[in-house]
């Protein structure tokens, strides 16, 4: 079996034109060139199928005044609790300061203590609201109220004179508290009855 070998002459090979070889680069269908990293990744700011995302979201936000835009921010019902409790020691603390004594400021905030707690628990958490308000107020009254009597039972009985002297704050707070987590637990309902 004959073998035919072709040998070139020894030297430099000889080079095509440019356009003849533009032309078949041109007519000979293949991978294309990889692009720049910069260039073929689309970024944030130049998405392939879209306008400036980023810029979009900003310009939003800075027509909106800066404020959040979306659902309140919801909390545990630990977080609804520890809330209820510094909240409502810390208005305690203030109407001392400002006035000698649990007052009206005290009474006020705790019925706006109550209102955030409810509005702002977890769906699944609910009934933490209506329960850390009394436990919040419990304890403000404990360790603010002015005690008669030195000891254990000087501290019950300011605790329980404390709480029947302010049983309208109390129930006010508490009752506000009972209604907003009933009309958010009744509204989740039907909205998942429409669904469903």
């Amino acid at each position: 079996m004959e073998q035919s070998i072709r040998t070139q002459p020894p030297g430099p090979r000889p080079r095509r034109p440019a356009a003849a070889d533009g032309a078949r680069e041109a007519s000979v269908p293949g991978p294309a060139a990889p692009r720049d990293a910069v260039t073929a990744r689309p970024t944030r700011l130049r998405p392939a199928g879209g306008g400036p995302v980023v810029l979009a979201r900003l310009r939003r936000r800075v027509q909106a005044g800066g404020r959040r835009t979306g659902p309140p921010t919801r909390l545990t019902g630990i977080g609804t609790g520890l809330f209820a409790v510094v909240a409502t020691l810390a208005i305690g603390f203030l109407d001392q300061l400002l006035f000698g004594g649990l007052g009206v400021l005290f009474g006020l905030g705790f019925v706006f203590v109550c209102f955030q707690a409810a509005v702002r628990v977890r769906l699944a958490d609910l009934p933490a609201a209506p329960i850390s308000g009394p436990i919040a107020f419990a304890v403000a009254i404990g360790l603010l109220a002015p005690v008669q009597v030195p000891g254990v039972i000087g501290q019950v009985l300011a605790l329980c004179s404390g709480l029947a002297s302010r049983a309208g704050w109390l129930f006010g707070g508490t009752g506000l508290a009972v209604l907003i987590v009933l009309a958010r637990f009744v509204a989740q309902r039907r909205i998942r009855r429409t669904r469903g």
